[in-house]
C-alpha cells in the first residue's frame, strides 16, 4: 500500500467568463437559463420529491434535440493546500490545458478539495503522513470557469477536509462561478447541453456523499436520473491509491484501512441501471478504459492538476483529458483521449510522446482484453 507521502510528495520548489453565467436558486435546486435545469436531492427510499423541480423529458418520438454532444472528463483537481495556492487566481493550474478543456460542450472534473476560509482541518492543522487537506480561497473558484469547466464532482474524500462549513462554502463558491456541482446523497444534477438533457450523479466511499458501496441505492438513483434526462453520466471517485494500483482488481479495494468499493461491480451495475458512461478518479494514477455494453467506463484518469502537492515521476506524472462524443440518446459515437503530463508544480500540459495513451491502452488490454476501449495512436476512438 502506498503512503500518502508517496502520492502527494513534498513541496515542489519554488475563455472569457464561463458560458453558463447567471445562476439563480429555484424550487430547492438551481437554474441557469437553458443550462442548469435543476440540482435536487431525492430522499433514499422516500417519495420522489424531485419531480416538481425537474421539467419532464421530451415526449417519446420527438425529433432529436441535437446531433451530437461532446463531454470532457478530467481526473483529480486540487485547488490548493498548505504547500501553496496557484497564482493568478488559480488560473496558472490550467494555462496549458485550457484549449483542450474548452473544446468540449460539457467539461467536468473532480474537485479534490475546498474553496473555503477558516475552519478546522481534518488533519488538525498539520498535513503529512497519511493525512492531507486541500483548501484555496473562494475567490479562486472562477479559475475553473476560465479554464472551461462547467461542472464539478464533489463526491470524494477531500470535499469534507474542512467540515460541513467548508463543504457548503465550496458549493457556494463553485456555483457562484457559474458551474454546477453534484455528489451529495441522492443528488441528481440535470444540465441542458445543446438542447440535450444530461444528468450528473457522483459517488464515493466517504461520509457526506453518495456512497459507492451501496450499489442497490446507486442503481435507484441512476434510474431516477434516467427518467429525467437524455444522457446519464456517473462520476466515480473510488479505488485504492498508489503507483502499484494501475490495475482494476476484482472485488473490494482497500486503502488506508478503508473499504473503497468494488469498482467493477459498481460500474457494471450503474450501466445496467441506465448510465451512459462512468467517469472515474481516485487512485491518483491512470487505469484502463473498459467498454461494457457499449458504454465507456474510465476507471481513473489520474491527477489532472495540483499545486506543489502531487508527487511526480513515472506513472504519477501521466494524466489526460477524455472526450466522449455522444448521440442525443447517449450512444457512443467516438471521442479522443488527450495525452498530458504534469509539469512544474503540477500543471497539466499536452504530451507529444503520448505516454498516457500508450499506458491506458496497455492497461485496458491487460485488464479487460476484448472489452477494452482501444485508443488509436493519436488517442481517438
Amino acid at each position: 500500500m502506498a503512503s500518502s507521502r508517496e502520492l502527494f510528495g513534498d513541496p515542489v520548489p519554488a475563455r472569457a467568463p464561463n458560458r453558463w453565467a447567471g445562476v439563480a436558486a429555484v424550487a430547492g435546486g438551481w437554474l441557469a437559463a437553458l443550462v442548469v435545469v435543476a440540482s435536487v436531492l431525492v430522499a433514499e427510499g422516500g417519495p420522489d420529491t424531485a419531480s416538481a423541480a425537474l421539467p419532464a423529458p421530451a415526449p417519446e418520438g420527438s425529433p432529436p434535440r441535437g446531433r451530437e454532444i461532446s463531454i470532457a472528463w478530467a481526473g483529480d483537481i486540487t485547488p490548493g493546500s498548505s504547500y501553496g495556492v496557484p497564482p493568478d487566481g488559480g488560473r496558472a493550474q490550467f494555462e496549458q490545458a485550457r484549449d483542450s478543456i474548452r473544446r468540449a460542450d460539457l467539461a467536468i472534473g473532480n474537485l479534490e478539495g475546498t474553496f473555503s476560509t477558516g475552519g478546522g482541518s481534518k488533519c488538525g492543522g498539520k498535513d503529512g503522513g497519511n493525512c492531507f487537506s486541500f483548501q484555496a480561497p473562494p475567490r479562486n473558484a472562477p479559475a475553473l470557469a476560465w479554464a472551461g469547466f462547467d461542472a464539478m464532482n464533489l463526491a470524494n474524500n477531500h470535499s469534507g477536509d474542512f467540515g460541513a462549513r467548508g463543504r457548503s462554502q465550496t458549493v457556494a463558491a463553485v456555483r457562484g462561478a457559474g458551474l454546477a456541482v453534484t455528489g451529495r446523497p441522492g443528488e441528481i444534477t440535470v444540465l441542458d447541453t445543446r438542447r440535450v438533457r444530461v444528468a450528473l450523479v457522483g459517488f464515493a466511499p466517504n461520509t457526506g456523499v453518495a456512497d459507492i458501496r451501496d450499489i442497490p441505492g446507486a442503481q435507484r438513483t441512476v434510474r431516477r436520473a434516467a427518467k429525467r434526462a437524455d444522457v446519464v453520466l456517473v462520476l466515480m471517485h473510488a479505488g485504492a491509491e498508489g503507483t502499484d494500483k494501475t490495475h482494476v482488481p476484482r472485488g473490494r479495494e482497500i486503502a488506508f484501512g478503508q473499504d473503497r468499493g468494488n469498482t467493477r461491480a459498481f460500474t457494471h451495475a450503474v450501466v445496467d441501471a441506465g448510465a451512459d458512461a462512468v467517469l472515474g478518479s481516485g487512485p491518483h494514477v491512470l487505469r484502463g478504459i473498459e467498454l461494457y455494453r457499449g458504454k465507456v467506463i474510465a476507471y481513473s484518469l489520474g491527477n489532472f492538476a495540483g499545486w506543489r502537492n502531487f508527487a511526480q515521476g513515472g506513472t504519477l506524472s501521466l494524466t489526460g483529458l477524455l472526450q466522449l462524443n455522444l448521440s442525443p440518446e447517449g450512444s457512443l459515437r467516438g471521442g479522443r483521449f488527450r495525452s498530458m503530463k504534469l509539469t512544474g508544480p503540477g500543471v497539466p500540459a499536452p504530451d507529444p510522446t503520448r505516454a498516457s495513451t500508450k499506458l491506458v491502452n496497455r492497461l485496458g488490454e491487460e485488464d479487460f482484453f476484448g472489452a477494452r476501449l482501444r485508443l488509436l495512436p493519436d488517442g481517438s476512438f
